[in-house]
């Protein structure tokens, strides 16, 4: 009995060693050779890493990965805090560079054209959300990094030399945006852009609120302002006053710790966009707004938020959510930032300096978005 599951059990282990033996590494699973920088456990340390991309299919587009924004939600997927990281990891959903090849069937870009990618490069194109143009909350979304593709690879981002993707979910990059400056609006600016257009808080006159001067907040702040609102910015810092009335052009600043300063504001709200992640009480915001007012959680706090249901009835409040944007409308935002010359503000920084300034942004200290400047320091191993 001992002999037959030792038998069984070798045999079994030499089965799995030939898994192994057959399973393709990242720089074998495809043709095409790529590198970039990836994190290989829940250190988030990155390092220089070789791995493959797709032949370019025929309705496939690849492109030169010129820049790339840094979004803190990288920083949670390579330390695998939200839990369904894939190993070895290469971030970057906001991507941009220039067209290198395309697919026979590729119709809305060629070679030479400058394109983007955001967080998604792949959903199932059949049901009711990506028939309204609303990919991103199709059950079956791909995510541009970190997820398993339809050849059941895993995919990655755009910390990398090149990128290939869908022409469904390829962004025209609009001729007169920077290709540097512009990157974070893949995420940043949709994330921001839609809650704004979807909830109707885009209408000259309205007042607007914004919770938070970070990476998302400035961003909303700009396009709140181009879209014609009054604009109070709502932070637990009097540091960033300055900064917001004076260099974002918001026209009203709240400290939210400052009762005062709350109880005089109460009532006077359209909208309250809040990108905070950090866990904060809603009470003090839900007084801001007017009856029928809109309370829009763009951040996404790690621990369950208290929601407080008596100011929701006697006002006919509501506390809704949103995330990202479907692909016609990210394509609305570039151009929209285009034309009105909204671009977040940068830091410029090579990939070797990837893991300072993750160190950097888990302290909030950057303003407001890092941008890898991949074509120019990305070097091949």
């Amino acid at each position: 009995m001992l002999v037959c599951r030792s038998r069984k059990h070798l045999h079994l282990l030499w089965k799995k060693k030939k898994c192994l033996e057959m399973a393709k590494s990242p720089e074998t699973e495809h043709p095409v050779k790529a590198v970039g920088w990836a994190s290989r456990d829940t250190s988030g340390v990155m390092s220089p890493f070789n791995f493959s991309r797709r032949a370019t299919g025929e309705r496939d587009v690849q492109f030169k990965v010129l820049y790339c924004g840094v979004c803190h939600s990288d920083l949670h997927m390579i330390k695998n805090e939200w839990g369904f990281t894939h190993y070895p990891i290469v971030p970057g959903h906001e991507i941009v560079g220039i067209v290198t090849e395309v697919g026979s069937k590729v119709e809305k870009v060629k070679v030479g054209d400058k394109v983007g990618v955001g967080c998604l490069v792949g959903s199932c194109r059949q049901c009711d959300q990506c028939s309204n143009d609303l990919e991103n909350y199709c059950s079956k979304q791909i995510l541009t990094y970190s997820m398993p593709y339809l050849d059941g690879t895993i995919t990655y981002g755009g910390y990398s030399d090149l990128m290939v993707a869908d022409e469904h979910f390829i962004i025209q990059w609009p001729e007169n945006l920077p290709m540097d400056k512009g990157a974070p609006l893949l995420c940043a600016g949709i994330t921001t852009y839609s809650p704004l257009r979807y909830f109707g808080l885009d209408k000259p006159g309205l007042n607007v609120g914004v919770v938070g001067l970070g990476g998302l907040g400035h961003v909303a702040v700009k396009f709140a302002k181009a879209f014609g609102t009054r604009v109070t910015v709502i932070s637990t810092s009097l540091s960033k006053k300055k900064e917001a009335l004076e260099n974002l052009g918001a026209d009203d600043f709240l400290v939210s710790r400052d009762d005062e300063q709350m109880n005089t504001a109460a009532g006077t709200l359209d909208g309250i966009i809040d990108t905070v992640s950090a866990t904060h009480p809603l009470l003090p915001l839900l007084a801001l707004l007017k009856p029928h007012g809109r309370l829009i959680a763009v951040g996404a706090p790690e621990k369950p938020l208290e929601l407080p249901v008596f100011p929701l009835l006697s006002g006919r409040k509501s506390i809704s959510g949103s995330g990202i944007g479907g692909l016609k409308e990210t394509q609305e935002m570039v151009d929209f930032a285009a034309k009105h010359n909204i671009l977040p503000d940068v830091e410029i920084i090579p990939i070797d300096y990837v893991n300072t300034a993750m160190e950097r942004l888990l302290k909030s200290d950057v303003k407001y978005r890092f941008v890898i400047d991949v074509a120019g320091s990305l070097k091949s191993n």
